[in-house]
């Protein structure tokens, strides 16, 4: 009994002491309730602004239930859309009032975690529907995509939200226009409170998805498309391992906003080793540190000076493993596509067309229904080359070249132009080009067959 008592008697006097100790808070200065509610508001009090502000379907602004085409970075999608709207099917888009950081040319603070945040609110979303500023749409200063609200919504019964409000709100943005557009006051505030809860791109803390390093974080996309403008810097990147192919590999990655891939040539030379070379193997995906340079023998640029110290393995200047187990992509392609048409890229703000050989230069490609019509085979037993043989092709009219590596069958018996002169085949390579002109470059007899 006694023990009890003394139990109760503990528990009332720290009830009393908290008691007391609340009713000093209650009757402090407004100095100290102030500092209560500031600090009540750090850590609870953030305003979910993307809640006040409702879509007003009956308002005057335009506006199309759309599904999405292509990702392209935190503030640009393209959906699909009625041909009443556009005749190709396809609206590129650019968000009012924010400007998120670049994540696919140009690597910046924050762009990841921006284009991600955009990726998963709309790939997760029943319904998407995009909104104009005013009673018609209207494009931004390239003239090629056109500047929307985007609203999105969860399930059928969830209101929509505004993924411009909310990209400020979570300061993943920073302003464009922003008090002077139709939701201009209420985008403000949420920009401005993202300021003062120093969130994100306004935290003043580093960018746990970015590289600190001296290189241009970049795209393979954007490497591709300005290629001699960088020539001589060092660039960072990431891309898959597809090939080996002398002391070097090749790497490409998958751009939404164009639908197709970039590549490029990596040259490790002969001081890469051990734990170097196991993170340049095939399907890895990998994150490149090198200098871009001029390779006068094939009229080509490529990667070169790429290092790895496993003492430091975190180093931002090392080439690095991201992940394995991923496969070259052999996008099927026509002849008439890979030699006769050009691609429009946005890039640096503005539409480029390119000539898609150039682009998808250094990219697996697969291309089917060649004919040969004849064979060039190196010769000279001294050489290295000896064996390669040159093949000299058409699909659909359009002369296609197909250069090989030595081939080899599985008893290790060379491949000569017998094989291949005069069949149909199917090839499976590289976009390689040698001194302006562009063919496809094949490695072994799997990648070739007969049909």
């Amino acid at each position: 009994m006694k023990k009890n008592f003394k139990i109760i008697l503990v528990l009332f006097l720290v009830c009393l002491s908290l008691v007391n100790l609340m009713g000093c808070r209650d009757s402090g200065s407004p100095e100290s309730e102030n500092e209560a509610a500031s600090l009540t508001e750090k850590s609870t009090g953030i305003k979910d602004y993307a809640s006040e502000l409702e879509l007003d379907i009956n308002s005057d602004t335009l506006k199309e239930e759309v599904t999405v085409k292509n990702y392209v970075d935190g503030d640009t999608v393209h959906f699909n859309v009625p041909e009443s709207l556009d005749k190709t099917g396809v609206l590129k888009v650019r968000f009012l009032a924010v400007d998120t950081p670049e994540s696919t040319g140009k690597i910046e603070e924050y762009g990841k975690a921006a284009s991600n945040y955009t990726r998963e609110k709309l790939s997760s979303a029943s319904s998407i529907i995009i909104e104009s500023d005013n009673n018609k749409w209207n494009k931004d200063s390239t003239g090629d995509r056109y500047l929307v609200w985007v609203w999105y919504r969860q399930d059928e019964n969830s209101p929509y939200r505004n993924l411009n409000l909310e990209l400020l709100q979570n300061g993943l943005a920073s302003a464009s226009s922003t008090a002077s557009n139709r939701y201009g006051e209420i985008c403000m505030s949420a920009l401005n409170q993202a300021r003062d809860a120093k969130l994100n791109l306004f935290s003043g803390e580093p960018d746990p998805d970015f590289f600190y390093g001296d290189a241009i974080e970049l795209t393979l996309k954007e490497l591709r498309c300005n290629i001699e403008d960088y020539a001589g810097a060092k660039v960072a990147f990431t891309g898959i391992v597809t090939k080996h192919s002398g002391n070097g590999v090749y790497i490409e990655a998958y751009d939404e906003e164009s639908d197709m891939y970039n590549g490029i040539y990596v040259y490790y030379g002969f001081k890469l080793s051990g734990a170097g070379l196991d993170i340049l193997s095939n399907g890895n995906e990998v994150r490149i540190v090198g200098t871009v340079s001029y390779y006068e023998g094939n009229g080509n640029y490529q990667i070169s000076g790429i290092s790895y110290r496993a003492a430091k393995p975190d180093d931002p200047e090392n080439i690095q493993k991201i992940s394995e187990g991923h496969e070259p992509a052999y996008l099927l392609t026509s002849a008439d596509t890979l030699y006769n048409s050009d691609v429009s890229v946005e890039t640096d703000g503005s539409t480029v067309d390119f000539d898609y050989a150039a682009l998808a230069a250094d990219t697996t490609i697969e291309m089917q229904n060649l004919h040969v019509k004849s064979i060039k085979t190196t010769t000279n037993k001294e050489s290295s080359s000896y064996g390669v043989m040159t093949l000299l092709c058409e699909c659909d009219g359009i002369p296609v070249t197909v250069r090989t590596e030595v081939l080899r069958d599985e008893n290790n018996q060379l491949i000569g132009q017998e094989t291949y002169s005069g069949k149909t085949i199917n090839v499976k390579g590289i976009v390689d080009c040698f001194h302006g002109d562009y063919q496809i470059k094949v490695f072994s007899m799997e990648d070739i067959t007969i049909s």
